[in-house]
């Protein structure tokens, strides 16, 4: 019988999900490879499995998924492009399975078994006996393993206490899985349940042991190979494994979801699916039209913890898969911890106070305009978090992009005794971009704001956002990396942002601080953390600001102090302190005070199109049904249409790497390491300027 190959999904782990592998059937000698793709299919598999003794399992979960289960205990878990496809996978395995099988029964004895029981008292038992009420959660399991004798051991590079080493971890792996079966097949209901408090943080905290035996169980390996060389190759790190455990598809909201077929799936997800690849979508920028924009009306509160109390068993499970350090980038994240915006979005609600950012230009002096950025900057995070519920906005997707804008009455607009902003001189006129014309006349000034997603991996986001009457604008580019620090998680916001006065000539670089999602396993919280700095090079002006994280014993929670500095005599100007989502003081050089309270601080809502006139990748539209089954509370629904999404996702990338294609961005360029939009103020007011220089 001729071999079989071709592409197939492998779920590898919570963290790297669903990746394209191309599989090859040996049928001569019974196993399945695979490699990364068909070119690298000359080179050493990147995986096998023995079929001999395999067991071959379509899912229920859909028509596409079928498990490939070894008898040494490793398990892949694979998904075809169809039904068909499928079956024909699954036909010819079993043929080759059944055959290598057999071959090996006529010339092998049948192996011993023994048990081994967890029960603290009497014999071993079938999984489905009922516990008695005095006993505990796992008394009653009676896990079954093969004992290989030892007579059939291949000969190894390892000394002998390696080798029973890992035949003990295989038994034990072998248990862990058998305690995780046992566990799924009781009922959801009744006296004793799947769902059992005490059953699930049995499986979450097997499984983290196994994981961590397996980590050390490596390092033992390396450690022996650098004995017997005299010493580890340069270069040679020791690090940390990804879990080799397959991962229990129980829990509905995480990432292994099962889902109904797909000719029962709301007409919503099959659009979602069904989108054009954002390449081949006209790709050319669109000039938003502010009037087209409505003043936003919606208002997600999210302050509702019932959820995360109800779903603690997923957070658990979700937790037994993590490793101290690991890069949560990857990890799909169970969608009830979803906030009901987008990233880009929650970087749009960052400006969500137009007055103080567009007062900056009018300081008169280079020190005034610094302290009044640092003002806008410390007062900017308080509405940019929607409170202090640690939920996380939606990833979002590339090629995904936010408009909006903000209608700032100009008489609400600090501006300084003497000075008179909206009158310019014939001159100042001429050098502003056609944008302007018909805005004059008119008693408010306009932030126009763009934002979009210009990579997947590593996910950066680009936003910029402008007042063309006050020639001020803000460029900024964001790379998120998250990663799992035990009981929280942290999220390092690397990039830089530069804010451009074009009035005064003058560019503050800054960047952001970090952010931490504390106390995951009970009431989550978020604080922010690091030490940030804003720089303006023309005037010498920089500041210093430090988010300080709560210490262990007692302290404040949200705690920021910072100081704005002449860098040529070192001389503090401006002192601040405070909480950067209450009351912050400020103290300036002339000893006068200023205290800002933030939750009294008026909140300018920001006005966005109506979904109807939206784009296909535009945030709200995109998410629009994962947001409407959140606000439904139907977490089921809401997991299934995110699902879509990143499907989709997923299968686009392949397809982009596969033909070689680049991505094309709308409206942000790659200039050195950062994004810069495509059409900046500063670009315009110079142009214009040259013009005007031409013309005399």
């Amino acid at each position: 019988m001729e071999n079989i190959y071709g592409y197939l999904m492998k779920y590898t782990n919570l963290v790297t999900g669903w990746q394209y592998r191309f599989f090859v059937l040996n049928n001569d000698a019974g196993l399945l490879e695979y490699f990364v793709n068909e070119q690298s299919r000359h080179l050493k598999p990147r995986g096998t499995l023995q079929l001999a003794g395999a067991v071959i399992s379509p899912s229920d979960e859909d028509s596409h998924t079928f498990t490939v289960n070894a008898a040494s205990g490793e398990q892949y878990k694979l998904r075809a492009t169809d039904a068909k496809e499928r079956q024909h996978w699954v036909s010819r395995l079993q043929i080759c399975t059944q055959h290598h099988t057999e071959a090996i029964g006529k010339n092998n004895p049948p192996l011993k078994s023994r048990s081994f029981s967890l029960a603290s008292q009497g014999s071993a038992n079938s999984p489905g006996v009922q516990r008695r009420p005095s006993q505990n959660a796992v008394s009653f399991f009676s896990v079954g393993h093969h004992r290989l004798p030892t007579g059939k051991r291949v000969p190894m590079m390892q000394p002998d206490h390696l080798v029973d080493v890992r035949e003990m971890m295989s038994q034990a792996e072998g248990q862990q899985r058998d305690l995780i079966r046992s566990i799924e097949c009781l009922p959801v209901s009744g006296h004793l349940t799947s769902l059992d408090q005490d059953l699930l943080m049995l499986k979450a905290t097997s499984m983290a042991t196994m994981n961590c035996l397996n980590d050390c169980f490596h390092i033992l390996q390396l450690q022996h190979a650098s004995q017997q060389k005299g010493s580890l190759p340069a270069g040679t790190t020791i690090s940390w494994l990804e879990p080799k455990i397959a991962l229990a598809n129980h829990f509905k909201n995480g990432a292994a979801q099962n889902f109904p077929a797909e000719i029962n799936k709301p007409a919503s997800v099959r659009e979602e699916q069904s989108i054009a690849e954002p390449c081949q979508l006209a790709r050319e920028t669109e000039e938003i039209n502010p009037d087209e924009e409505l003043e936003d009306i919606c208002d997600d509160k999210e302050d509702d913890l019932g959820a995360v109390e109800e779903q603690r068993s997923v957070i658990l499970h979700l937790l037994s898969q993590l490793k101290l350090g690991m890069d949560l980038t990857r990890v799909v994240l169970p969608t009830f911890i979803l906030e009901k915006r987008s990233l880009l979005e929650m970087y749009a609600d960052f400006m969500s106070h137009p007055d103080l950012f567009i007062a900056i230009t009018n300081g008169t002096t280079p020190e005034e305009r610094m302290i009044r950025f640092v003002e806008y900057y410390l007062t900017s995070f308080h509405e940019g978090r929607k409170g202090a519920i640690a939920k996380k906005p939606y990833n979002p997707i590339i090629g995904e992009t936010f408009h909006c804008s903000w209608r700032m009455p100009k008489s609400d607009v600090a501006t300084d005794a003497g000075s008179n902003f909206s009158a310019q001189s014939p001159s100042e006129q001429v050098t502003l971009s056609k944008d302007l014309e018909g805005q004059t006349g008119l008693d408010y000034y306009t932030v126009k704001f763009v934002a979009e997603q210009v990579s997947h991996h590593p996910p950066v986001s680009g936003f910029y956002a402008e007042c063309v009457e006050r020639k001020i604008c803000v460029n900024a580019h964001v790379w998120t990396k998250s990663k799992f620090l035990g009981m929280s998680i942290g999220v390092t916001m690397v990039g830089e942002g530069l804010l451009s006065l074009l009035e005064h000539g003058e560019e503050y670089t800054f960047s952001l601080p970090c952010a931490y999602a504390r106390s995951i396993l009970t009431v989550p919280w978020v604080e922010l953390g690091g030490k940030v700095n804003i720089n303006c090079v023309k005037t010498g002006y920089s500041a210093s600001i430090n988010f300080h994280t709560k210490p262990f014993y007692g302290g404040k929670l949200h705690r920021v102090t910072g100081e704005v500095k002449q860098n040529a005599t070192n001389t503090v100007v401006c002192r601040v302190q405070g909480e950067w989502n209450s009351v912050l003081e400020f103290t300036y050089s002339n000893g006068e005070t200023k205290y800002v309270d933030l939750t009294k601080l008026s909140v300018t809502r920001k006005r966005v199109r109506p979904l109807e006139k939206q784009g296909p990748f535009e945030s709200r539209r995109l998410w629009q049904h994962v947001t409407e089954s959140l606000r439904d509370g139907d977490i089921d629904k809401a997991t299934e249409h995110k699902r879509a999404l990143e499907e989709r996702q997923r299968n686009e990338e392949r397809i982009r790497a596969e033909t070689e294609t680049p991505w094309c961005t709308k409206y942000f360029l790659k200039e050195g390491d950062g994004w810069v939009y495509h059409k900046p103020l500063w670009k315009a007011v110079s142009a214009a300027q040259t013009q005007q220089t031409d013309t005399n």
